[in-house]
């Protein structure tokens, strides 16, 4: 309520309100709200037909109140008319959805392409200064693996307990477990590059103080230059026969590695025993490639790489069971001898795996 001085009460207005006299200036019509409203609607988009719904209320209201806007809530219908007809073109023609996918990757893209922490399995990244040399990195450079780049993300793994167990510690233990992952990664080992070479971040003391950082992320790193291409080779980029061949001969790669250091003359037990599990081994890949249903183009050629495994075999079988270590060397050089470095290049061929052997590390 207004007021009036000394407090008296302010004078009413007769009923029915007296009009103005002759010459006076007709009061100022007042804009309508709807209207303002409608048209913010229609230049938003936010819901293209509310602008419709409040310009023809406006429009109503206008009429019979004799306020402003008419314009106001035309110019919001329309606009809110043709924000509706393209928000129905783009639901009927995918549009929406392409745009929505596409602003959801560039936002995932954003929150992690710079933090060292948010690295993914099959991530291709440059790290500032490269990674030739030992550093401490928080942020690094997310880039398409088709292009030439420093490293790409294996996997990880989670160190566990409460304390840091300090660098050696964790070096020691991403070296062995890294290289696991790596191979893992890329089953087919024929395929990576020569300057690639194991790498790996770990946490320092103050980022498994400060952040609970916990993580090691194993990745494939060029030693030199850069890497060109993706180097993962699993189950999510091969084939069944393509995964089915290389699981088969990469244990036959495992279990000859396990060769003992010493030679029979001083572990012979050692070596009969490395012998049979051998043995074991080329069982398994020689049934498992049997047990496979390869294309026509290369069932024949892994036929072959069959045979060269069972001569093998049986070569390794007899070495198993020698009484003395000249027995052993006997059938030892056999053994090898149907494993060459070049087995299954043909096999390799008709699978569309690479056919370049890996260069063996001078000794």
């Amino acid at each position: 309520m207004s007021s009036s001085p000394q407090g008296w009460p302010a004078p009413q207005q007769p009923y029915p309100p007296v009009p103005p006299p002759p010459g006076a200036p007709l009061p100022s019509a007042n804009t309508n709200g709807l209207a303002i409203t409608s048209l913010i609607a229609g230049v938003i988009c936010l819901v293209p037909p509310l602008g419709l719904v409040l310009g023809a209320v406006a429009l109503r209201q206008i009429k019979r109140r004799g306020e402003r806007g008419k314009g106001l809530a035309t110019a919001g219908m329309i606009l809110s008319l043709i924000s509706s007809l393209l928000v129905a073109v783009g639901f009927a023609t995918g549009a929406f959805g392409d745009a929505l996918d596409g602003v959801r990757k560039v936002k995932d893209e954003v929150a992690r392409s710079d933090s060292a922490f948010s690295l993914r399995t099959g991530d291709c990244f440059d790290q500032p200064g490269g990674t030739a040399k030992e550093q401490e990195v928080e942020r690094v450079k997310s880039v398409d693996c088709a292009t030439p780049h420093d490293a790409e993300v294996a996997g990880s793994f989670r160190l566990t307990g409460s304390a840091y167990p300090g660098v050696p510690a964790i070096e020691k233990l991403a070296e062995e477990r890294c290289v696991s992952i790596g191979e893992k990664y890329s089953l087919d080992s024929w395929a990576v590059p020569e300057n690639a070479v194991t790498f790996y971040y770990h946490p320092t003391a103050e980022s498994w103080r400060q952040v609970k950082d916990r993580t090691v992320t194993c990745a494939f790193a060029a030693e030199e230059g850069k890497l060109t291409g993706s180097l993962r080779a699993d189950g999510t980029t091969l084939t069944a026969d393509q995964l089915t061949y290389l699981e088969a001969l990469n244990a036959v790669d495992a279990a000859l590695l396990k060769e003992p250091e010493d030679d029979p003359e001083s572990d012979l037990d050692g070596n009969l025993a490395w012998a049979g599990a051998l043995e074991k081994t080329l069982g398994g890949s020689v049934a498992r490639l049997k047990g496979h249903a390869f294309a026509p183009a290369a069932a024949q050629p892994v036929a072959g790489v069959v045979e060269k495994l069972e001569k093998a075999r049986k070569h390794w079988a007899e070495a198993a069971d020698a009484a003395d270590a000249d027995t052993f060397w006997e059938h030892y050089e056999p053994g090898y001898e149907a494993l060459p470095l070049d087995l299954g290049k043909e096999a390799r061929g008709a699978l569309e795996l690479s056919t370049k052997a890996p260069v063996e590390p001078a000794s």
